[in-house]
C-alpha cells in the first residue's frame, strides 16, 4: 500500500514538474535571447511582414496584441499577433518567435494536412478536455460505461495534443528557413536563434508527455476495475 501510495505520488509530482520546467526554459531562453538584437536590426513586426510578403501572403495582417509570450497565429482572422515586447523587438528572440507564428500563415496558405486536421479537432478536444474529469469521476462512481465515456472524450484532447507537435515542429522549421533565406539572420546567429525554437518546442512536448501519461493511468484503472 505504501509502495503504491509512493509511486502515485512520484507520478503526481512529475506531473507537475515536467510542465513547470518546459515553462521555466522557455522563459529564461526568452529571457537571454530577447537581449541579443539581430544584425539585421528588424523589429518582429517587420520580420512577420517581411516573410510573409516574400511568400506571397498579403491577405495576413500583423498586430500588437496584450501579454508576455502571448503569440499566436488565427487562422479565422487571418493576423499574426506578437505581443508587444516581439512586437517591437529587434532581437533575436523577437525575430524568432514572430518567424514561428508567421510559419502557421504559410502552413494555412498551403493547406497543410496536419493543421487542418489539428483545426478540425479543436472544438471536440476542448469538449474532451472539458467533460472528461467528470465523467470519469462520475465512471468511479456510479458506472463503468460514464468510465469509458470519459477516456474517449480524453482521448480526443491526447489526440489534439499529439497532432499540434507536427504543426509546431514544422513552423519552426519554416521559421528557420526563412530567417535564413530572407537575411534576417546570419550564419553565426542561427545556432543561437534554434535554442529559442527548440526552448519553445519544449513546452508541446511536455503537454503531450503528460497528456499520454494520464490517458495510459485512465485506461488502467479502467481495466484493472473490470477484472
Amino acid at each position: 500500500m505504501l509502495g503504491g501510495l509512493g509511486g502515485y505520488l512520484i507520478y503526481i509530482a512529475l506531473l507537475m514538474i515536467i510542465p513547470l520546467w518546459a515553462q521555466s526554459k522557455v522563459k529564461n531562453t526568452y529571457k537571454k535571447y530577447s537581449k541579443k538584437a539581430t544584425s539585421s536590426g528588424m523589429t518582429g513586426a517587420e520580420v512577420a511582414r517581411k516573410i510573409l510578403n516574400d511568400n506571397g501572403i498579403y491577405d495576413v495582417q500583423v498586430l500588437e496584441t496584450k501579454g508576455v509570450l502571448s503569440d499566436h497565429y488565427h487562422p479565422k482572422k487571418k493576423t499574426v499577433n506578437l505581443s508587444s515586447d516581439n512586437f517591437h523587438g529587434q532581437s533575436m528572440a523577437s525575430s524568432a518567435i514572430a518567424a514561428h507564428e508567421v510559419g502557421h500563415a504559410i502552413q494555412d496558405a498551403q493547406d497543410y494536412a496536419f493543421l487542418r486536421f489539428r483545426s478540425s479537432l479543436a472544438p471536440l478536444a476542448a469538449t474532451g478536455s472539458n467533460m472528461a474529469i467528470f465523467l470519469i469521476i462520475g465512471g468511479m462512481i456510479f458506472s463503468q460505461g460514464l468510465f469509458l465515456l470519459g477516456i474517449i472524450f480524453f482521448s480526443a484532447a491526447v489526440l489534439f495534443q499529439l497532432v499540434t507537435l507536427p504543426v509546431e515542429f514544422d513552423a519552426s522549421n519554416r521559421a528557420m528557413a526563412q530567417l535564413v533565406s530572407t537575411g534576417v539572420i546570419r550564419n553565426n546567429e542561427e545556432r543561437e536563434t534554434k535554442k529559442v525554437l527548440s526552448a519553445a518546442a519544449l513546452t508541446y512536448v511536455a503537454a503531450a508527455l503528460v497528456a499520454v501519461a494520464e490517458l495510459v493511468r485512465f485506461i488502467l484503472i479502467y481495466a484493472a476495475s473490470n477484472e
